[in-house]
């Protein structure tokens, strides 16, 4: 076990929201086809904000949360897979961001396992833990999908939406709440079906102007959806295997909201109970790595999520990956 505290949390949302009815309107898509295919009534998509902003703004409450200044961590962690520019790296342009910053000089980093970039920081940010070097750790997880959308795509044009969420972790010397078990395993049959091909050096803009096709988001979600039902059972039962309890004993499954079809599959293979399973795809849709810790942010904060409860944080990522982090809260 990593031992840890949880001591504050933090969300931001952009101003724009965008109801589904908006979107299809302005996109000339079937009214109703969001609903009923992406499972989406409603996303934010950011105007003014760059992920930086968004970020500092989720550090910021979730440092109000905590009772602490910026001046007690002594580490962020940027865990994303959208940024606001190649160089430099993201955390420091979200440190940037924060009020005061330039009066401290803690490490600035990034970790990028797109949508589990969250549930794989998380273990990282733990094991920096240190009473007297490093006793709070910041973990921001902010992301601008709306940027990098093909309009003529209307699955991937409905699904995703921007947010920020922010945690900060604390050495926790009883021991008691922490980090019980965390893995990831890279399944390479599926590395091709989620990619964003342009803007990298394999295409970079010098040799490939701008296209929608290339510079845009794409997925096979045919192809993913068969591959995570293969696969996701097979990890499961090697990752909880050997502990005390099933994934069904879990409080709180807090799974990527990947997609409507794809949450469905996921309730359908582990028989979980209703309640059990925590979704925000509806009013939130998918926020890559930022889905997973602002449902976790909101639980803690509406009070659904309560000191000792067991939570998984799970899912699916671009690469193909598959990963899990199961806490006691």
């Amino acid at each position: 076990m990593n031992p840890f505290k949880i001591t504050g949390v933090g969300t931001y949302l952009p101003t724009n929201e965008v109801p589904s009815e908006q979107l299809e309107e302005s996109l000339s898509i079937k009214k109703g086809w969001a609903a009923r295919y992406s499972g989406v009534q409603m996303r934010y998509h950011s105007t003014f904000e760059s992920n930086a902003y968004m970020g500092a703004r989720a550090i910021e409450n979730a440092l109000d949360h905590a009772g602490l200044e910026l001046g007690d961590l002594g580490l962020l962690i940027s865990a994303a897979a959208t940024y606001d520019y190649p160089l430099p790296n993201q955390a420091s342009l979200t440190k940037l961001e924060l009020t005061d910053s330039e009066k401290y000089t803690f490490p600035c980093i990034d970790i990028d396992t797109t949508c589990l970039s969250f549930v794989t920081a998380l273990d990282h940010a733990a094991k920096s833990l240190d009473p007297n070097t490093c006793r709070h750790v910041a973990i921001v997880s902010s992301e601008i999908a709306s940027k990098n959308l093909n309009p003529a795509n209307w699955e991937t044009s409905t699904l995703f939406g921007d947010a920020s969420a922010a945690v900060i972790i604390s050495v926790d010397e009883s021991g008691e709440k922490g980090s019980i078990k965390y893995d990831m395993r890279t399944y390479c049959e599926g590395a091709m079906n989620t990619i964003m091909k342009g803007g990298g050096n394999e295409f970079c803009f010098r040799d490939h102007p701008y296209d929608p096709e290339m510079h845009s988001f794409q997925m096979n979600g045919k192809h993913l959806l068969r591959l995570a039902k293969r696969r996701l059972p097979e990890f499961m039962d090697t990752f909880f295997e050997e502990l005390p309890f099933k994934i069904q004993d879990v409080d709180h499954v807090i799974p990527h909201q990947a997609s409507k079809t794809g949450l469905r599959m996921f309730v359908t293979l582990f028989g979980l109970e209703e309640e059990q399973l925590e979704s925000n795809l509806e009013v939130r849709g998918n926020c890559i790595a930022a889905s997973i810790p602002t449902m976790f942010c909101e639980g803690v904060l509406d009070g659904r999520i309560k000191e000792g409860d067991l939570c998984l944080l799970c899912g699916t990522s671009a690469g193909f990956s598959i990963g899990a982090n199961l806490i006691r809260f």
